[in-house]
């Protein structure tokens, strides 16, 4: 039985310009377990998905379980098998940190709970904020209560909905590293986020979502090896020839091309060479997720979906 399960899920909503299509026949697993990956760019409708997952929108067609709960005709198991942290700050602002806790405990019918909910202080860096009210605390707190929210009635499936926008390194990495260890405990863990490099690192499985559709779902592993396996980073103050510039991309004075091999490297080399780029912090390196989530994005066909 996998943790999640999506089976030919879509959603149209209704708007003053007619239908509009958010999900179009999405359908996948996540094993239990699993580290999963779900990224696209912004309107691809991954929060849509995750809405009708948490029950929170009804899907147009198709069916969503829980640890085989289905999450309309069974809600309170499929919810209790959940727990969601949401991308918005919300909060009641009456009430401490392990006040806020203790409620959302209740919420679930969870009591003798302060064992746990000590745990969960001490792994998100929030013991010393335990009895400040939630009004005190800065954004990067509130948002770690926001995980500890989710986490208090031990859900045995994670929903982490972008769950580091804007906030700083710490905390990225005192989340990771909680999280990480509910995942090596038997916990699912479902990730959505715009840092690529985070979901490159922690997750075994990326599914990409585009206008609604999967686009590419596979092992991180062989997503990687399969687009170009090298990397062209370097820095200029010239303007790349047009041939080269329609490949590139250019952030400021940084510019990366891709490569298949060796000798499209040196040809690549020659061609800024012929065109009288001066080049500085040459790196030639091996694709990143970036470059894979970019090169799917911008294809015109949508990949075969692998395993």
């Amino acid at each position: 039985m996998p943790a999640v399960r999506f089976e030919n899920v879509s959603k149209v909503y209704q708007s003053a310009r007619g239908p509009l299509q958010a999900l179009d026949g999405v359908s996948f697993d996540i094993e239990q377990g699993e580290f999963f990956g779900l990224l696209g760019p912004n309107g691809a409708g991954k929060t849509t998905l995750i809405s009708v997952l948490a029950g929170l929108a009804r899907a147009t067609g198709g069916r969503v379980t829980v640890m085989g709960h289905d999450v309309v005709a069974d809600y309170a198991a499929a919810r209790m098998a959940l727990g969601i942290v949401p991308q918005e700050l919300v909060f009641d602002p009456f009430f401490s940190v392990r006040e806020t806790l203790r409620i959302q405990s209740g919420y679930f019918g969870v009591r003798r709970n302060e064992a746990w909910i000590d745990e969960l202080l001490q792994g998100l860096g929030l013991s010393d904020k335990a009895n400040s009210n939630m009004r005190q605390l800065s954004g990067g707190m509130k948002r770690r209560v926001l995980v500890a929210q989710a986490l208090v009635h031990r859900p045995p499936v994670i929903v982490l909905d972008e769950p580091t926008a804007g906030v700083d390194v710490e905390l990225r990495q005192t989340l990771w590293q909680f999280v990480a260890r509910l995942n090596k405990e038997g916990h699912t863990v479902l990730l959505t986020t715009h840092y690529l490099e985070e979901a490159e690192a922690l997750c075994q499985r990326i599914a990409m979502l585009k206008l609604g559709r999967i686009v590419a779902l596979d092992r991180t592993a062989n997503l990687l090896a399969g687009t170009a396996s090298t990397m062209l980073r370097f820095k200029t103050d010239d303007a790349l020839p047009p041939d080269l510039a329609e490949r590139a991309r250019v952030t400021g004075r940084s510019a990366q091309v891709t490569a298949h091999d060796a000798a499209e490297v040196e040809s690549l080399l020659a061609r800024l060479r012929q065109g009288g780029v001066r080049i500085e912090d040459l790196e030639i390196g091996r694709a990143d997720l970036e470059d894979v989530f970019l090169e799917i994005m911008q294809a015109n066909t949508p990949q075969k979906a692998g395993a």
